[in-house]
C-alpha cells in the first residue's frame, strides 16, 4: 500500500558528511510525521529526529547541532543531512512515516528497509 525507500547510505570519514533520502509512495492520502531511526546490533532503535507535515522538527539529543531532518511534502520525501560524523553514528538508518492511504480514516505507521551509514578513517 506504501512503500518507503531509502538513498544515500555508504561509508564516511569522521567529520564527513551524508544525506539520507527516503521516498514514500503508494495509494497515500495524507503523510503525518516523518522520522529518522536508527539501530546497531543488539540495541534498540533509537530516534534520531522527527518532522511533522508542518515543518517542525526534533532531534535525539546525541545528534543535535550535527544532523538536520527536512521534508518534501510534494515529493512525499524526508531528508536527513548529517554533518561533523562521528564513529558512534554507525548505525542502520530506518525511515518512518505515519500515513494515511485512500479509504482509511486514520494513519498507520510504515518503515523503510534500512540503510546501512559507516563512519570509520
Amino acid at each position: 500500500q506504501v512503500q518507503l525507500v531509502e538513498s544515500g547510505g555508504g561509508l564516511a570519514q569522521p567529520g564527513g558528511s551524508l544525506r539520507l533520502s527516503c521516498a514514500a509512495s503508494g495509494m497515500i492520502f495524507m503523510i503525518f510525521d516523518m522520522a529518522w531511526y536508527r539501530q546497531t546490533p543488539g540495541k534498540q532503535r533509537e530516534l534520531v529526529a522527527t518532522v511533522t507535515n508542518g515543518g517542525i522538527t526534533n532531534y535525539g539529543d546525541s545528534v543535535k547541532g550535527r544532523f538536520t531532518i527536512s521534508r518534501d511534502n510534494a515529493k512525499n520525501t524526508v531528508y536527513l543531512q548529517m554533518n561533523s560524523l562521528k564513529p558512534e553514528d554507525t548505525a542502520v538508518y530506518y525511515c518512518h512515516a505515519d500515513v494515511q492511504i485512500l479509504g482509511n480514516v486514520r494513519g498507520d505507521d510504515y518503515w523503510g528497509q534500512g540503510t546501512q551509514v559507516t563512519v570509520s578513517s
